[in-house]
């Protein structure tokens, strides 16, 4: 009894975990399993060359991976369906190519892997997000290379050349940087852009030089990866005394000059030839489309002006071909022309002027009459400089910088010399012109001492005025009294003046008796014996000399009386 117990209570703990079994056996086949997920998911590519790659931590064997992507061409992400990713389905390595199946370069794509066993597959990775044109690298660019004659001609082709679908459309916007070595020990990197053709000079003869060549993208910060080293060894130089050397540009204020030297004793002409730089950056053959410089054609100087094909924008690569008379020629080395970069700033013209407590700058800008290009070209400025010009050489030095061309100084110091000089400057292009001439003026003195002055002379004029007028009535007056006691007016005649001795110092002439002023002139004979003469004798006389004419004072008869009574008088 007790054994058959115990099997029956066995078998039911046997029946009673057979349900849990049951249970659990579904949920397994339903899709539960121990594979996990794939991590670290990225996408590399190269040109149009993707590779997808993850990392698997899991320990099951037989395990292979297929990936999904999924790509949207506007802002609705949601409704966009998953696909399979061709090129990667049950791979059995951590990376598969899956180049053909991008063809939307410019698009957002998801791309997510899982792990597969037989019917039993992992959780979907984390899903890795990307635009091709922004994951993708630049690829190297492929090169040809040539020693000729102590230089390297080098070729380059676009990273894409050979391929049809193209992730870089336009080629002309690559920019090449190259990077050259001597093959030594001790070799010095040099590095420097280039074009799709170019010729790298400045070499030592009869040396190896290595170099390898990258692809840029500088709009979008984009570098490409170098191509492989290429050696190769330079030639010697022939020199040939024909060439035009030290070719050169001197350009100032837009006006552009060519110079060069020559070596050649013999008779040579030369051409001018310029070539439009952005032909450099195409990938053709630019050799035949060099241009003659109008005006710099079969000269025999060695200079020109090549302002005529100058221009405010884009560059141009100048060249002079030189000839002598057995049709021989030989090119010289090309030079690089950015107009706007090569052109100097000229001086600018100065004028100053006084006005009021003013200095008023007037300035003309660099290039005369052509100046309004300049400025407009620059966008210039005007950096002027003024001081006191004095014996004192630590009189400061003023600054002041201005956008227009009339500028004004204040608080001047009166009776100074001021001088001015002024410097033209371009913050856009980072440059600037050489000073101006100085140009000096003095200030007008101060108007308070002048003033001063006037006031002293009125004030002095008019004390001596008032002092001066009553002096001079009174010696006026003096003048007068003296001239009349001394040097009276009328003198009586001579026969008169004589007479008796004692006619004028009479007792009987009064003194205060005003002065006769007219005067009678009596002619008569007098003889010693005037107490014989009677008086009708004086009287006779007398007649006579009223008689003959003699004057006579009709108006005034006293002084006439006065003086017959004294005769009379002096008769008795």
């Amino acid at each position: 009894m007790g054994g058959r117990a115990a099997a029956g209570v066995g078998r039911g703990a046997a029946a009673a975990l057979l349900p849990c079994l049951l249970v659990a056996l579904p949920l397994r086949c339903a899709g539960q399993t121990n594979l996990k997920s794939p991590q670290d998911i990225q996408v590399y590519a190269i040109n149009t060359n993707f590779t997808l790659r993850w990392n698997y931590t899991g320990n099951d064997t037989n395990v292979t991976f297929s990936a999904e992507y999924r790509w949207f061409e506007d802002s609705k992400t949601n409704e966009a369906e998953w696909k399979e990713l061709s090129g990667c389905q049950n791979v059995t390595s951590l990376e598969c190519d899956f180049s053909s199946a991008i063809t939307k370069y410019y698009d957002t794509h998801h791309v997510r892997v899982r792990a597969e066993r037989k019917e039993e597959v992992s959780p979907w990775s984390s899903i890795f997000e990307m635009i091709p044109c922004f994951t993708a690298q630049i690829g190297p660019p492929g090169i040809e290379l040539q020693s000729t004659n102590g230089v390297i001609k080098i070729k380059v082709s676009p990273p894409e050349a050979n391929q049809v679908q193209k992730m870089w459309i336009a080629d002309l916007q690559f920019v090449y940087n190259l990077v050259i070595w001597e093959n030594s020990s001790n070799a010095e990197f040099r590095s420097q852009s280039i074009f799709p053709i170019h010729v790298i000079d400045d070499l030592a003869p009869d040396t190896t030089y290595c170099l390898k060549v990258q692809a840029t993208l500088p709009l979008d910060f984009q570098e490409g990866l170098f191509s492989p080293i290429r050696c190769v060894k330079t030639t010697h130089k022939v020199k040939d005394l024909l060439c035009a050397t030290n070719v050169s540009i001197f350009a100032l204020n837009m006006k552009f000059h060519l110079h060069w030297n020559t070596q050649y004793k013999q008779h040579v002409s030369y051409n001018v030839q310029y070539l439009i730089g952005y032909l450099k950056k195409l990938h053709d053959d630019y050799s035949v489309k060099w241009l003659n410089v109008p005006g710099c054609e079969n000269i025999t100087d060695t200079h020109c002006n090549f302002s005529s094909i100058s221009t405010t924008s884009g560059f141009y690569y100048l060249r002079v071909q030189a000839m002598n008379e057995y049709n021989k020629s030989c090119l010289s080395n090309e030079v690089k022309v950015d107009p706007v970069i090569t052109n100097e700033i000229g001086p600018p013209g100065v004028k100053v002027d006084i006005s009021d407590d003013l200095l008023h700058i007037q300035i003309s800008p660099p290039g005369g009459s052509e100046g309004k290009v300049m400025t407009d070209l620059y966008d210039l400025s005007y950096r002027v400089l003024y001081w006191k010009n004095s014996s004192n050489n630590e009189e400061e030095i003023n600054i002041k910088e201005i956008k227009q061309t009339i500028g004004t100084v204040s608080n001047l110091t009166p009776s100074t010399l001021y001088c001015v000089k002024v410097q033209a400057f371009s913050e856009v292009y980072n440059k600037s012109s050489h000073y101006s001439k100085e140009e000096c003026i003095r200030t007008p003195g101060d108007k308070v001492l002048p003033l001063i002055i006037l006031a002293t002379f009125v004030t002095a004029l008019f004390a001596v005025l008032l002092v001066a007028t009553p002096l001079t009535f009174v010696l006026y007056q003096a003048y007068n009294k003296i001239k009349y006691v001394f040097f009276p007016s009328c003198q009586p005649p001579l026969n008169i003046e004589g007479f008796g001795g004692q006619l004028f110092s009479s007792p009987y002439l009064s003194t205060t008796e005003e002065p006769i002023e007219n005067c009678s002139i009596i002619e008569t004979i007098i003889t010693e014996e005037v107490n014989q003469i009677d008086f009708k004798d004086y009287k006779h006389s007398k007649q006579s000399s009223r008689d003959s004419g003699n004057y006579s004072n009709d108006d005034n008869t006293s002084g006439s009386k006065a003086l017959e009574e004294m005769l009379d008088k002096e008769i008795v």
